[in-house]
């Protein structure tokens, strides 16, 4: 993944969670700027701080990198409550999914 992509990713996930670069700099133990030089090109984060990163938006560093998962948190929540649905209920759901995505 580019530097770019990455950027992208980041601004992304943050985004999805509705924080702040600032809030979430704070929230991972960072100083206030530190994501906004990570979404500006600055610098990377280390493994450890990439890791907390993960932790705090809620998706693996797998999902991070997954890019065409818009919302990986949705997903997985919609995975989450779709496990107790009936076979039926379960290709109602579907149907929807794909009537939505037209």
């Amino acid at each position: 993944m580019e530097q770019a992509d990455f950027i992208n990713r980041l601004v992304e996930l943050r985004l999805d969670k509705g924080v702040s670069a600032r809030d979430m700099s704070l929230s991972i133990g960072q100083s206030a700027g530190y994501i906004n030089n990570i979404e500006n090109g600055v610098n990377y984060p280390s493994m450890a701080v990439f890791f907390y990163i993960c932790d705090y938006l809620g998706v693996t560093p797998k999902e991070f990198f997954d890019t065409e998962s818009k919302s990986p948190t949705r997903v997985q929540a919609l995975l989450n409550a779709a496990k107790d649905l009936s076979s039926e209920q379960l290709e109602h759901l579907i149907a929807i999914a794909k009537g939505l995505n037209k």
